[in-house]
């Protein structure tokens, strides 16, 4: 569920803009449409402008290309969609890639936002699974200090968004397999057990796959040499690197659990498959010897032993017994029983 403010709806934008705001000096603010944008940023030198879009069509990434400038191998990568996270440098502008996670329907869902920055504006294009980022630029059109360090703020804020929706899925990772290593150490064997734990230990790789490129992207990011990012601005760009170095720790340290809580749970398997083929072996020693005995007077001779004795029967009854007793003793004793 996303929360935020609703921007001011501009008519003249397809549905796929979900903000277009000019972000004046003096901390005012206004909506806008794409065919504008231009024009605003040739008449006012001091302000700029953050552009919000959501799985943009061909035609409105065409447009913005145009009303920015952007370079045409950038504008490429984001209709693709499919980009390792990176820092890109085309010549007065910035275009990173980060990727997004969501839970939806108890599944991890992976999304894109790619975002060009410049040195009046901010562009950040939305793809797949991915909160929207509403409630960031909410919060800093309540503190124009914030807005007054640029659009290289605004870019910080977002990028701290996205690494700051990746800790709740960690947690939610670590209360599941305190619950599951408790189900391995029950008595009875769960097969959902050791599915639920693959399960984690494969959404963990592909969130891996999401966080470890991050952090060379942010750490790129901070040694950029470009005039983009305020001198500022680094400083907080660092404390995003720790975040995502904290996730990725975290990530790395449930990975290690999981392909733990595998093996411990295999061998105890294992275990318990070897008490009951010893409990088995043990019962089939004990049902072996009287089974021998029976056999031996079961042949059709007809000079055996004990067979004219008049005890012979309770005798053979009593030796039986003694062989079974003695031999539950040792077994019991050794721990096969």
């Amino acid at each position: 569920m996303t929360t935020g403010i609703t921007p001011t709806p501009v008519q003249a934008n397809p549905a796929c803009v979900i903000n277009c705001t000019w972000y004046g000096a003096d901390g005012s603010q206004r909506a806008l449409d794409l065919d504008s944008i231009s024009d605003v940023l040739a008449d006012d030198a001091k302000g700029f402008v953050w552009v919000g879009l959501y799985e943009p069509s061909d035609a409105v990434l065409d447009k913005v290309q145009e009303e920015f400038n952007l370079h045409p191998l950038a504008i490429e990568d984001t209709r693709k969609a499919h980009q390792r996270p990176k820092i890109e440098t085309y010549g007065n502008s910035l275009f990173v890639v980060v990727h997004t996670a969501q839970v939806v329907d108890e599944r991890i869902r992976y999304g894109e936002t790619h975002a060009f920055l410049g040195p009046r504006f901010l562009v950040t294009v939305r793809h797949g699974a991915s909160l929207s980022y509403a409630p960031v630029r909410a919060r800093l059109e309540q503190e124009p200090e914030l807005l007054a360090m640029g659009p290289s703020f605004c870019l910080y804020s977002v990028l701290d968004a996205v690494v700051d929706h990746y800790l709740p899925i960690t947690d939610s990772f670590r209360d599941t397999l305190d619950v599951l290593e408790k189900d391995i150490f029950a008595d009875s064997y769960k097969r959902r057990t050791v599915i639920r734990l693959y399960e984690l230990k494969r959404e963990l790789n592909k969130m891996r796959l999401a966080v470890a490129p991050l952090q060379d992207a942010l750490a790129q990011l901070q040694r950029n040499q470009a005039q983009l990012i305020n001198e500022e601005v680094r400083l907080y760009l660092r404390d995003v690197q720790d975040h995502a170095a904290r996730v990725n720790d975290a990530i790395d340290t449930l990975r290690e659990m999981l392909g733990t809580a595998l093996s411990v749970n295999l061998s105890l398997v294992t275990l318990a498959q070897g008490e009951t083929v010893k409990q088995l072996g043990a019962w089939a020693a004990l049902l072996a010897a009287p089974t021998l005995v029976t056999s031996w007077y079961g042949m059709n001779f007809a000079h055996m032993p004990e067979l004219a004795g008049r005890f012979a029967y309770p005798v053979l009854m009593l030796g039986v017994g003694v062989i079974c007793v003695v031999l539950y003793r040792l077994f019991k004793r050794s721990g096969w029983l």
